[in-house]
């Protein structure tokens, strides 16, 4: 009987951290994904679900992350933090025009962090 009062307080801490809010981060990113993630962390996501995606692309890893605003752009960024274009979003919702092949050449997408 002991050994149930006893175990009550790790199983309500178990549900108390399973339940809360969090954000998922798996790995290492470089500083640029870490300060847009912190941005939109402290500016809030209103409607939107916000992620960031790891692909290889042209034959190097590069960031993605989709538009979080009405008419935002979604940004692409290489692992050196250099913004390589902006593949969809905006007005038209096609971005500025100058990745038009990331969707069609991106390969091994994997979620990096995403708002939940």
């Amino acid at each position: 009987m002991r050994a149930i009062f006893l175990a009550i307080p790790a199983v309500l801490a178990i549900i108390l951290l399973l339940t809360l809010p969090q954000c998922k981060k798996e790995e290492e990113l470089p500083s640029c994904i870490e300060k847009e993630i912190n941005k939109i962390e402290s500016e809030g996501t209103g409607d939107f679900k916000i992620s960031v995606w790891q692909y290889e692309y042209n034959e190097q890893t590069v960031y993605y992350i989709p538009p979080y605003q009405y008419d935002g752009l979604s940004l692409l960024f290489d692992e050196n933090c250099n913004l390589i274009c902006n593949p969809d979003g905006g007005i038209l919702g096609i971005g500025y025009g100058k990745c038009t092949d990331f969707f069609s050449k991106r390969k091994n997408g994997k979620l990096i962090w995403q708002d939940e």
